[in-house]
């Protein structure tokens, strides 16, 4: 099989996590939980709340500007914003609008995708469409999540997974056969009621009943949700390396959203790709929804377990349901 030529490459990365620290020791406090039953379940050991008048846009803004300084861009060399988020800031305009003021990115196009945890492999992927069309050079690729503002904190089945984080990368038009060689995305929505905010929108706005039975915070069944999270992640994992002509054996790093620990174990087991070659920071940060992936990305980095020449596997599942993957050659 001919192996693919990357069409973008993902220049520089950049990350933004709120300082403060919430354990499973505070969780016990204000939630009928434990740290073993958190630890047993997720593999999740603290994660990061957001303050109160931090948004979506501002911690976006923060990731965007470590990635374009990494990158060398100017804020008016950007010809693209891509953002990804499931907190958006208002619901009009777009996230991505107002994180393009705080940046002074006055060129570009800003745009939300709405994908949930996939977030990122689908912003991705239109990042990659639309320079492949010779629109434009340098796309901003953005997921960020203030997940901590739509979980219901009474309830110990999702409380506890959740944190909030940006991360960001600059995107732009490949060379010497690095970027990404391979993606795939898709969704089923006859699945959406097993992960979902039931009310808040234009179907079922918000009123004094929707906040009384908190249908517009996130509601989960999480048995069904881990079922179909293996399978469509396996599934997104077989069709990146399938596209990219490779195997999980060719795989120097496996970047998994970070869901929780069970679902990445089985993902990996599933793609042939050993423990020791998939990143893992579930325990420090737990599930930031579509942050996870670039946010890990970013790390693996500043770690040096990418570095050039490495084959990296990215797969998310969420809401939706989406998934997706992408392989990438440093």
């Amino acid at each position: 099989m001919k192996k693919p030529k990357p069409i973008v490459e993902i220049v520089a990365t950049g990350r933004y996590l709120p300082d403060r620290v919430l354990t499973n020791a505070d969780l016990e406090k204000i939630v009928d939980t434990d740290d073993e039953w958190i630890r047993e379940r997720t593999g999740i050991s603290e994660r990061r709340i957001a303050s109160d008048d931090m948004g979506a846009a501002e911690m976006g803004a923060r990731a965007s500007r470590i990635a374009m300084e990494r990158a060398g861009v100017e804020p008016g060399e950007v010809d693209l914003i891509v953002l990804s988020t499931a907190t958006p800031d208002r619901l009009l305009p777009s996230t991505a609008c107002d994180m393009q003021a705080l940046l002074g990115a006055t060129n570009a196009a800003a745009m939300d995708v709405s994908a949930a945890c996939t977030g990122f492999i689908y912003a991705l992927s239109v990042a990659e469409g639309h320079l492949a069309a010779g629109r434009g050079e340098i796309a901003l690729v953005v997921s960020t999540e203030k997940m901590s503002s739509i979980v219901d904190w009474g309830d110990r089945a999702t409380c506890v997974l959740f944190g909030d984080g940006a991360g960001a990368a600059v995107v732009r038009r490949a060379s010497d056969g690095r970027g990404i060689v391979s993606s795939f995305i898709r969704s089923d929505g006859t699945l959406a009621e097993l992960l979902w905010r039931p009310a808040g929108g234009a179907r079922i706005p918000m009123d004094i009943a929707v906040l009384d039975e908190k249908n517009h915070l996130v509601k989960m069944a999480g048995r069904e949700v881990f079922k179909s999270a293996v399978r469509s992640m396996a599934e997104a994992a077989d069709q990146a390396l399938l596209r990219a002509g490779l195997t999980g054996e060719d795989i120097d790093l496996f970047v998994p959203h970070q869901a929780n620990i069970r679902i990445i174990e089985a993902t990996a087991k599933y793609a042939n790709v050993p423990m020791d070659k998939v990143f893992v920071n579930v325990d420090r940060y737990g599930n930031m929804s579509s942050a996870t992936l670039p946010v890990a990305l970013d790390e693996a980095l500043e770690q040096g377990r990418i570095g050039p020449g490495s084959n990296v596997l990215m797969v998310a599942f969420g809401a939706g349901f989406t998934w997706g993957s992408a392989v990438a050659r440093w």
